[in-house]
């Protein structure tokens, strides 16, 4: 059974910094990756400790969007959508630390 997607506006938001090309790309991995057992771990997906974003992180490229999992409600939640620079996050352009 495939789950629900949702992006919040504040992601929606985090994506109008990236270009055209670059947020296709990510939401066809959100689409892909995510509507199948978003809440298992796998090269692309992890479970993250606390944070204030979520509880998991999809990597796409530099890429990473994090959402949570609601596994009764077949539902994926993404927070927020940022790109990765070695070892340090940004979201729509200003350095964040998770």
């Amino acid at each position: 059974m495939s789950f629900n997607i949702t992006i919040a506006d504040s992601a929606f938001d985090d994506l109008a910094w990236l270009k055209k090309f670059e947020r296709v790309t990510i939401l066809e991995a959100i689409d892909t990756q995510l509507s199948h057992e978003p809440a298992k771990e796998t090269r692309h997906r992890k479970q993250l400790r606390e944070t204030t974003f979520s509880r998991w992180e999809l990597r796409v490229g530099k890429y990473r969007a994090f959402y949570n999992v609601d596994e009764d409600r077949k539902t994926v939640d993404i927070t927020a959508i940022g790109y990765k620079e070695h070892n340090t996050l940004f979201i729509r352009g200003k350095e964040v630390q998770i």
